[in-house]
């Protein structure tokens, strides 16, 4: 580490990939590199032409045969990224990504018949499918499949998008985050990750945060031109693909991958906007409590107790198994495989590339968790996060490579959900006031970055994909323009914003790496707060209801699945029992600080 503090034993946690394929140079990887292809030609020329006239047996095996191949491919890709993950400068493990990428193209060309074949079926034909008895397995598969069928081009044309994507798109989102992963922040005249200055923003030392806040924007700035035009390339390469593609806006084929409407989005969209006031109630208190007479943005994540102990990666360990445990044994036992079987990569190092994930791989191997732990309460939820998503992953495994992925919107649920039973279990266990006050706040910080937070940078998203749709190339300033315009409406005169945040929208990889996705993190975290809810008004039989969500994966619609746990996320009305039950954690908040002052 760079600095003198704390050793978390984090720094040697790294994971064994040998699940998926020992090294770069695993003669099974190049052995499956090559084999793959010729077994796709075989497929094609097995089926190619015919996918119509199929009988419905003959149609399973099809299923079976491609799930195979989505299965071995995906293995080699995942392996590709999550070994260059660790260590983005390593030119050998660049080289894997882009020939996986390459690989995954030459695939996707391949097999794209399959898709186009099956959307022409008629729709009486394509029914008969759908409902035959022996493909029960694949129901949801068949029917969600069929909505992307005013969207699908001619296989030639999908072929084109394919193989142009690895030097277009993939490139570009490569280019980006190699560009931050290997990019030197200078702080107190020493060099620092973006990771670990990012982190210094939620330090009890004003003045750290003020130099870490300088820091990141020196940076920010020095990257602007290049991150510019990635963002007007990606911008400009998504309006093409939806113009082809004929959808109606920028957001439609994210929802329609989400297998959620327009409608649904919207109501979240406003539902959480209109609360906004909120957040701004909020930040007045937390100015309050941090002897603040101007809160500026680089105090929104600062702690309340001045002296925040760093964790162990062995007690943040216990935390979690515990809460994961006392909910249900199962996913006690999932979650302890990744610590016993080193899934997880916790280390904070050089050319690591920022933030955390879990990586589902695989059916037939397992997830992996990534994350830069470094000894703060909120990487004890960000564990709790990523291995809420990990054990969801596992369980899902059993519905196969077409199914086992989730949609984005329920694809949040389990991580929320860890973290609120790690947060639980926390609170219960304090007796004093001002501790409780300092977790609770650490919560709605927490609550806020992912609702709120998430919500504004869908309209900030909203605002840049029109804007590069009606007026062309953006300036770095007009991104920022629209930046700020969406900060100041959700923070109002509770925060004030200084002019060197407008440049703050430049690293954040979600914009590129999947348009649309923040949504999914506020649909995640209020669908979590109304299931909390559920589960402590009636706690008999929830956790077994639960884990057997979790177990369907992708292989059920969302809103067919959260109905199961007696909740209706089409009617626009829900989302505001999950606001309502923040804004409980906010007159919580101002409850223990009125106490507090009482009693000093």
């Amino acid at each position: 580490m760079s600095d003198n503090k704390r050793l978390t034993g984090a720094e040697e946690i790294h994971w064994d990939l040998s699940d998926l394929y020992s090294s770069s140079n695993d003669p099974q990887l190049a052995k499956d590199k090559e084999s793959i292809l010729q077994e796709a030609d075989a497929f094609a020329s097995t089926y190619k032409g015919r996918i119509a006239e199929l009988s419905v047996s003959e149609f399973k095996e099809m299923l079976q045969e491609y799930e195979a191949l989505q299965d071995k491919g995906g293995k080699i890709g995942s392996f590709a990224y999550l070994q260059w993950s660790t260590n983005t400068g390593n030119s050998e493990y660049g080289r894997l990504v882009q020939e996986s990428n390459e690989l995954g193209s030459e695939l996707s060309q391949k097999l794209v018949f399959m898709d186009v074949e099956w959307l022409k079926v008629p729709e009486e034909e394509a029914q008969k499918m759908i409902d035959a008895p022996e493909l029960e397995f694949y129901k949801h598969y068949l029917e969600s499949s069929r909505r992307y069928k005013e969207h699908v081009l001619k296989e030639e044309q999908e072929q084109i998008l394919s193989a142009k994507s690895v030097t277009g798109r993939s490139a570009w989102v490569r280019f980006f985050d190699e560009t931050l992963g290997q990019a030197k922040f200078e702080l107190d005249g020493k060099e620092y990750s973006e990771q670990e200055v990012l982190s210094k923003l939620h330090d009890s030392d004003r003045d750290l945060r003020i130099r870490a806040h300088a820091s990141l924007t020196k940076k920010f700035k020095e990257l602007a031109h290049p991150l510019t035009f990635v963002f007007n390339t990606l911008l400009a390469d998504k309006s093409t693909n939806d113009k082809l593609r004929k959808y109606p806006s920028w957001i439609t084929s994210r929802n329609l991958s989400n297998e959620t409407d327009d409608e649904t989005v919207e109501a979240l969209v406003n539902s959480v906007t209109s609360k906004y006031e909120l957040v701004q109630r909020y930040y007045k208190l937390k100015a309050q409590l941090l002897g603040l007479d101007e809160m500026m943005d680089y105090d929104r994540y600062a702690p309340i107790a001045r002296n925040e102990a760093t964790i162990t990666w062995k007690e943040a360990e216990e935390m979690v198994m515990d809460s994961y445990s006392n909910f249900h044994p199962q996913m006690g036992e999932i979650t302890s495989y990744f610590f016993d079987k080193n899934w997880i990569d916790a280390a904070i190092k050089p050319g690591k590339r920022g933030g955390a994930y879990s990586a589902s791989t695989v059916p037939s191997v397992h997830p992996y968790v990534f994350m830069n732990f470094d000894g703060k309460i909120r990487d004890v939820q960000t564990l709790a996060h990523e291995l809420g998503h990990g054990v969801h992953q596992y369980l899902s495994r059993q519905q196969g490579p077409l199914q086992a992925g989730t949609p984005l919107t329920t694809a949040e649920t389990a991580s929320v959900f860890g973290e609120m039973l790690v947060f639980q279990k926390l609170l219960k266990e304090l007796n004093d006031p001002k501790e409780k006050l300092a977790l609770i706040i650490g919560k709605i910080d927490d609550t806020i970055a992912t609702v709120f937070r998430q919500i504004s940078m869908n309209r900030f998203e909203n605002a840049m994909h029109t804007a590069r749709r009606e007026e062309g190339e953006l300036t770095t300033d007009r991104f920022s323009e629209l930046w700020m315009e969406q900060q100041k409406a959700l923070y109002g005169d509770s925060v004030t914003l200084t002019d060197e945040y407008g440049i703050w929208w430049s690293y954040i990889p979600h914009f590129l790496h999947t348009p649309g996705y923040v949504y999914a993190y506020a649909f995640g975290e209020l669908l979590v707060l109304a299931l909390y809810e559920e589960y402590t008004r009636k706690p008999e039989g929830f956790a077994d209801k639960y884990l057997e969500l979790l177990g369907a994966g992708g292989a059920e619609w969302p809103h067919d699945l959260v109905a199961k746990m007696g909740l209706d996320i089409r009617d626009p009305e829900f989302w505001n029992k999950g606001l309502a039950s923040f804004e409980k954690m906010v007159v919580e908040a101002e409850e223990l600080t009125s106490e507090i002052a009482k009693n000093n």
